[in-house]
């Protein structure tokens, strides 16, 4: 192995220290950052990510409650009960977990979440406002692989950069962000021709498409930034483990830099989720203060 592991974790834990600071400022002034996680239905699937949002929270200084709701609710009660939240000042953000019932589409969820609260960076006015580079509440895990990025002695001003993968919670914003700081991207997908011919020629590769061993050694510039944003259950020797999009052996061995999985993209992306929480509180107190502000 020649690349240098990016460590997520350090990462993270700065960003938590400053998230902290921020969180305790905030609550001096009567604003107390608040999350509510919402589930539908059996929460096995998702109860580990929301330990871990719950834990991360906590350590941030930030409120944290979990609610589950039936199965068999419907649509309609369910943009109810985030409509009530909306309302709620006492409530800053919002989280949608997944995966949800067949007859709850994520988008209108996420859609429902006032942009004021959209912590995760998902409503149709947080994905747009990348495209004019405001970052205000931007989508977790493409913020956080940008950030991780931008830790590393690279100068991202006419950098290029090669995106694999173009959803649009991740790959899209992601390359939008990189545009915002002067890169030159290249986004490939899956009626890309090859795929091999601009990620060789990039100092820095994004992948994230949820293949295992998508991106092997051969396919990147020697010294290059491989930023793995996939998370795969695969079964080996000892089990099931869970691996991202890139072979990481043949990749450590080319790259310059490289994100482990776990341990890279995932830490960060609690971390921003976190900064988006007390992000979003802070424009609600200035929100409020400035509709509710006495005449002069």
């Amino acid at each position: 192995m020649t690349a240098t592991l990016i460590d997520g974790r350090a990462i993270a834990a700065r960003m938590q220290a400053e998230t902290k600071a921020e969180a305790e400022t905030l609550a001096t002034k009567g604003w107390a950052p608040r999350l509510v996680s919402i589930s539908v239905g059996d929460v096995a699937a998702a109860e580990l990510y929301v330990r871990n949002q719950q834990r991360q929270a906590e350590a941030a200084g930030v409120a944290f409650e979990a609610r589950n709701y039936p199965t068999d609710i419907s649509l309609e009660q369910l943009t109810g009960v985030l409509a009530g939240l909306n309302a709620d000042p006492r409530v800053n953000g919002i989280i949608i977990q997944r995966p949800l019932p067949a007859h709850i589409p994520v988008k209108a969820l996420q859609k429902a979440v006032h942009p004021l609260k959209d912590v995760e960076g998902m409503h149709p006015s947080s994905i747009g406002n990348i495209v004019y580079n405001d970052l205000a509440l931007g989508p977790c895990t493409a913020v956080a692989a940008v950030e991780i990025l931008k830790t590393l002695p690279l100068k991202v001003e006419g950098l290029d950069v090669c995106v694999i993968g173009h959803s649009e919670i991740v790959g899209k914003p992601i390359a939008f962000l990189m545009m915002g700081l002067g890169a030159t991207v290249t986004v490939c997908h899956h009626m890309t021709r090859q795929v091999a011919v601009h990620s060789r020629a990039a100092d820095a590769v994004f992948v994230a498409v949820g293949k295992p061993g998508l991106v092997r050694g051969d396919m990147l510039k020697p010294g290059a930034a491989l930023i793995d944003i996939g998370i795969n259950r695969v079964d080996g020797p000892n089990g099931p483990r869970t691996v991202g999009d890139a072979d990481f052996e043949s990749c450590a061995a080319t790259a310059g830099w490289i994100t482990p999985v776990p341990g890279g993209v995932g830490p960060v992306t609690v971390a921003i989720l976190m900064k988006n929480a007390v992000l979003a509180t802070r424009m609600q107190m200035n929100h409020y203060r400035a509709a509710f502000a006495a005449a002069g």
